[in-house]
């Protein structure tokens, strides 16, 4: 009975072999397998031994290269057609090298990953770049792409994009970086794409300086957005018509765009008062600015980076209205014009503060000893550069400030007293980072170590003063200075090579859950068909 069961299943997967094997054959390969290595591979199918991987289904399989590195996923689908064709339909995002070269290999890329939803092109900026006709041929195949970042795509004109468009209206999230094409490209793509939701412009060469710029937006993209990202543009306020059309805005933020946004934030609050997010960083803005944005009463999080025109006035304008205020990131660039005034006032109008991020600022022990007692949940606390931030201020510190988790303390006046102070009190504390006080020793922070067990103490005691202390949230500077958020991982694959996830899972879960196990898994699975070979 057991040999009968045996038979049958072995004549069952000799068809199945059999089947796969009349399959025409792929051509839509990056990198083609060489004749001899596809002969061999299909051979050891028809061997008859046992191999189970076959019993899988095609969604099963998936979702294994899914949990694979883009090397293992590679190799995988190296093993047989069946790998390759099933590697290449469940892979959604993709990242290539956007060298003129690109354009060749564009419809064999796009034959075999079919499915891509996510896009990167990114160009070296020494090399050139790929032109309208391939953005074209791509969005010939790639209809159903939701997500499109560009990077020194110097030879894109407004045409390409335009056309681009026209065949992926249901863009979600466009990012684009030292491209060259300008107002006219960036209001094709809003009047073409009702979905868009985020978008992120860096370095836009086209677009005009001065009162000749053509306006961007409002378009049909203007009711969808939530995000708007501006970076280093020359003239950042024509996107102005688009900000203050965008009524369902949730998130706006500015990097070092010339011009004065004193005059267009009372024009975007007026119609756009549901914003919870607001970057800005080196902008020309005051406490007029301030006093618009306090009329966002929605506002969650805030962060002035080199403002220096912004006082205590506008910041207790925006505290007194802003009474959501849950993070708060202020460098004051050693202009001394937010200190104790201004934060007291966050104190006595923001209780629901969970995380503060002081840099170039000078608060005294009142001002923090009110933020302590005002705001219950405070869980992390970066004082950076500060001339005033001594022991005494780290003694109120860790007595009131009862559910703080993380500090970071760095270039401020603290010695050992002040670390001494930490070991009986915060009882929720969880990390500690201390960099550049000269008054920290190694051995303070053996003793803190030794004392709470459970404490991560990080000590950075390099004295390299000339060092620039930058918390610039758009170079990671909020990173350095003790607010910690998950690891970015991004990967570039040439028109050969593939290094990007084909899912869209946080970078978190696949840390927790895949690092240990991709390398057992892609070995497991070689091992297996290796031993059906046999």
């Amino acid at each position: 009975m057991g040999q009968s069961v045996s038979a049958a299943k072995l004549r069952s997967r000799r068809d199945w072999n059999h089947r796969q094997r009349s399959k025409p054959k792929s051509t839509a390969l990056i990198c083609p397998m060489q004749a001899e290595e596809t002969e061999e591979l299909e051979r050891s199918n028809t061997d008859g031994s046992s191999d189970f991987i076959s019993d899988l289904p095609d969604e099963c399989l998936a979702c294994i290269f899914q949990s694979l590195s883009p090397a293992d996923r590679k190799r995988c689908s190296l093993v047989c057609r069946r790998w390759l064709l099933i590697e290449g339909q469940s892979r959604h995002r993709l990242s290539l090298n956007a060298q003129s070269d690109l354009q060749p290999l564009i419809p064999s890329i796009f034959s075999r990953f079919d499915a891509v939803t996510k896009l990167a092109l990114k160009c070296d900026r020494r090399s050139v770049s790929i032109g309208d006709e391939a953005l074209v041929l791509i969005s010939e195949r790639c209809r159903n792409l939701t997500r499109l970042k560009l990077r020194a795509c110097r030879d894109l004109t407004d045409a390409g994009m335009l056309a681009f468009v026209k065949n992926c209206k249901g863009l979600k999230k466009l990012s684009c970086g030292s491209c060259a094409f300008g107002a006219k490209g960036m209001n094709a793509v809003l009047d073409n794409c009702p979905a868009l939701e985020e978008l992120s412009v860096k370095r836009l060469r086209g677009i005009t300086d001065g009162a000749a710029a053509e306006p961007i937006g409002p378009g049909v993209a203007a009711a969808a957005l939530k995000t708007i990202c501006l970076k280093e543009l020359y003239n950042g306020q024509c996107f102005g018509p688009l900000i203050i059309g965008a009524k369902n805005l949730k998130s706006l933020k500015l990097f070092r765009c010339s011009g004065d946004w004193d005059k267009l934030f009372p024009l975007i609050v007026e119609r756009v008062a549901g914003m919870v997010e607001i970057h800005m960083e080196r902008i020309q803005v005051s406490d007029v600015g301030l006093a618009a944005i306090s009329n966002c009463s929605n506002l969650e999080i805030l962060h002035l980076v080199k403002t220096p025109e912004c006082t205590n006035a506008g910041l207790g304008a925006v505290a007194e209205k802003c009474n959501l205020m849950r993070k708060l990131h202020i460098d004051g660039w050693k202009a001394n014009r937010i200190g104790d005034q201004g934060l007291i006032a966050v104190a006595k109008s923001c209780p629901n503060l969970q995380e503060l991020v002081l840099i170039g600022v000078n608060p005294t022990k009142l001002s923090l000893e009110m933020l302590a007692s005002n705001c219950p949940n405070l869980e992390r606390l970066a004082l950076c550069g500060s001339d005033t931030v001594g022991d005494a201020e780290i003694s109120c510190i860790a007595v009131k400030c009862i559910a703080l988790k993380k500090l970071c303390i760095k270039n401020c006046p603290v010695s050992d007293h002040g670390m001494e102070a930490l070991a009986s009190g915060c009882p929720n504390l969880v990390k500690v980072k201390v960099k550049k006080c000269r008054g920290v020793t190694s051995e303070g922070a053996d003793w803190l170590r030794a004392t709470r067990g459970s404490l991560v103490v990080n000590l950075d005691i390099n004295l390299d003063m000339g060092e620039h202390l930058d918390a610039s949230a758009s170079d990671g500077g909020a990173q350095d200075n003790g607010i910690e958020f998950p690891p970015m991982v991004g990967g570039q694959i040439g028109a050969s090579s593939i290094a990007s996830s084909s899912t869209g899972r946080s970078t978190s879960f696949k840390l927790l859950g895949l690092m240990s196990g991709r390398s057992f898994v892609a070995c497991t699975l070689r091992r297996l068909a290796s031993s059906s070979r046999n």
